[in-house]
């Protein structure tokens, strides 16, 4: 019995903690805004860096509400920071550079459909930042230990592969004599979507070490890279961009053979979440 009111008070603390209830409030609040100023506009040009930005707004701002200081919580803390920092200006010089966003084709213009889009970027970055949100949440602190390195070292690779990979398929689409073909060079010679490979390495890196400090019910944060992986690998990431794909070149052999002997993520890690 005694157990169960533990799991209880957990679970009442995530929900009822203030640092959680405010860091949901500002981050509805963020998107909301964002998708007035967007739907007023027609445009998406900013949906990504507001993405990104809250993401770090909120670390930062549940590490003071909550947090006790402690190394863990400034590593992890930073590490969101560089994540979103490198992301969120990629994305931004990549759409004011190709003046709009095949996703919303058919969204701009629809300020209902729009608003769905900013509701579900609020719960991406919710979902995605809660084991942070829990960490620097923790008063208790934890001795740094083999959790904590090989999260940091996963996040680390994560942030490598993502990082290339993106700059790899920047350098391509640059050069005039790759007009109309595909990238299958680089890392996108092992894997199609290196990229978010890469984002799924990092967000699992950084459940790890924070769940050095996490008991009971907190552990559920694990749907953190979990709802990433499900909404990369079966929403908004990888069946568009593979549909689109498939429209362009999927007549061409080369891009068949591709398709044939170059995995969707990276099989040799992660079979069953191909």
């Amino acid at each position: 019995m005694s157990q169960h009111i533990l799991i209880f008070q957990d679970m009442l603390d995530i929900v009822m903690g203030s640092t959680f209830v405010k860091c949901a409030a500002t981050d509805l609040l963020i998107q909301w805004v964002g998708w007035a100023v967007a739907a007023a506009l027609k445009t998406e040009k900013f949906y990504d860096l507001a993405g990104s930005g809250t993401f770090i707004l909120l670390a930062h701002l549940s590490r003071i509400w909550g947090g006790s200081g402690h190394v863990r919580q400034n590593v992890q803390t930073g590490l969101v920071t560089a994540w979103g920092l490198r992301l969120g200006t990629y994305l931004f010089l990549r759409i004011m550079k190709d003046g709009h966003d095949r996703r919303f084709n058919n969204v701009r213009d629809s300020p209902g459909t729009f608003f769905v889009y900013w509701t579900v970027q609020a719960l991406w970055v919710f979902v995605t930042l809660l084991p942070t949100l829990i960490l620097n949440n923790e008063h208790r602190d934890e001795p740094l230990g083999p959790r904590d390195y090989l999260g940091w070292g996963l996040w680390g690779l994560g942030f490598a592969t993502e990082a290339i990979a993106d700059q790899q398929k920047w350098i391509f689409k640059q050069d005039p004599d790759n007009a109309g073909k595909f990238i299958q060079s680089g890392l996108w010679a092992y894997s199609r979507h290196p990229n978010y490979l890469g984002e799924i390495l990092q967000w699992s890196g950084l459940f790890l070490s924070a769940s050095s400090v996490m008991r009971g019910v907190q552990h559920l944060s694990v749907v953190s890279p979990l709802f990433l992986w499900f909404l990369l690998r079966h929403v908004s990431g990888i069946p568009i961009l593979e549909q689109q794909a498939l429209k362009k070149w999927g007549s061409d052999p080369a891009f068949q053979n591709y398709l044939r002997n170059t995995p969707l993520l990276w099989p040799s890690l992660w079979p069953c979440l191909q």
